[in-house]
């Protein structure tokens, strides 16, 4: 239990109550849930699939693997650790049910329906036993988290021994002449996009802000190695706009 009375975090640029974050996530993403996936591709303009593409290659997922996919929502990573496993099941959690709505409707949901779970739960109080996945993934979805460090030591807790935990995430590009480019484009364009596309500008603006407000690579590894993991590493995606951290459970 955590007193959150005079705790406070960042939602954005906007300084609220821890208590107050997990809710205006939500809000969040219920707001533009049926408009993720479309907004996903255009504002990466679809290299999004390459980062998850990546992150398939380094998990290099094998038959009959169970997968825990947090912040899962339209379970794009489920899809493709099923696939390339072949065989295994993934349970996809998120706070956000309309998210986990509309990722039922999909069509590769209903081809591996046998072999996934759609679970509504927070990152930091898994509703999971000790010991239970082999895999753990969370992509686009830690900065999100009101206390990150805390669904760090869940993902420990809830991978069995040798699991191995994979978190994608957009990051700090180590340039500073291209990081000034990228937030032009981030602060000036993605949320023009999401009041275009999704009808909804300060949901996109907020996720804008969420990136800067989220540790750099190195700091990031620093708590995945807090959380007990071992051979931790990260590699960078696309000079750094996104970055993919591992680490094992030894």
């Amino acid at each position: 239990m955590h007193d959150t009375d005079n705790k406070t975090t960042h939602f954005g640029f906007e300084t609220v109550s821890e208590d107050q974050k997990a809710g205006k996530v939500q809000g969040v993403f219920t707001s533009v849930a049926s408009k993720y996936d479309i907004m996903n591709d255009v504002m990466s303009m679809g290299i999004h699939r390459v980062w998850k593409d990546a992150m398939m290659d380094w998990l290099a997922p094998r038959p009959g693997q169970k997968l825990l996919d947090v912040a899962g929502g339209t379970g794009d990573i489920s899809f493709r650790f099923l696939d390339r496993a072949g065989s295994g099941h993934s349970t996809v959690l998120d706070l956000t049910e309309s998210m986990l709505i509309e990722g039922r409707k999909r069509a590769e949901a209903q081809q591996m329906s046998k072999s996934l779970d759609w679970v509504t739960g927070d990152a930091m109080a898994l509703p999971f036993a000790d010991n239970t996945f082999d895999v753990y993934t969370i992509s686009f979805g830690i900065r999100n988290v009101t206390r990150p460090q805390e669904a760090l030591n869940e993902a420990y807790r809830v991978l069995r021994p040798g699991g191995r935990l994979m978190v994608l995430e957009f990051s700090h590009i180590p340039n500073d002449s291209m990081q000034k480019l990228y937030d032009l484009y981030s602060f000036n364009v993605i949320p023009r996009m999401g009041q275009a596309i999704a009808g909804d500008r300060d949901s996109y603006q907020y996720l804008v802000e969420s990136i800067r407000k989220f540790p750099d690579q190195d700091t990031f590894l620093d708590m995945v190695k807090q959380a007990g993991f071992g051979n931790a590493k990260y590699r960078n995606m696309t000079m750094g706009i996104a970055a993919l951290h591992s680490g094992w459970k030894l």
